[in-house]
């Protein structure tokens, strides 16, 4: 076989690599090659609401106990109390939850102990209040 033979093959293969390869390359557009695609920039709200470190259970005194949970945006506020259990619906209010309770509106707020106005809690630290008397705390 003569050179001349061998080179045309040779070529023509590398021909054809050579316009698979621009072919594959200009199916990418262009600004995917150079710029990774943007970030999302918005959140849902409910995504960073503060009280959200809020869910779960909180112990109470005798028996007692608050647990909040969460519905979407909105959350379930379930309180145990001496009278026994009922749940409410809840939403936040910047850094409190806001509730209806027996026609009245009532907040959950994060206090200290002392702020409750129970003696089972004075020395904790990390607890929700809902009013002087009605305290739930964590540790």
């Amino acid at each position: 076989m003569r050179k001349t033979q061998l080179l045309i093959p040779v070529i023509t293969l590398l021909v054809l690599v050579v316009s698979c390869q621009d072919r594959n390359q200009s199916a990418v557009p262009s600004s995917a090659k150079t710029h990774p695609p943007p970030a999302p920039t918005s959140t849902p709200a409910a995504a960073n609401r503060p009280t959200d470190a809020w869910l779960g259970q909180w112990i109470g005194p005798e028996g007692t106990y608050l647990l909040l949970s969460s519905n979407g945006e909105k959350y379930v506020v379930k309180i145990q109390s001496l009278d026994g259990p009922a749940t409410y619906p809840g939403v936040a209010a910047g850094t409190q939850i806001q509730f209806e309770r027996q026609g009245t509106t009532e907040f959950i707020r994060a206090g200290k102990g002392e702020a409750t106005g129970m003696k089972w809690l004075l020395d904790k630290k990390h607890c929700l209040i809902i009013k002087t008397g009605e305290g739930f705390c964590r540790d």
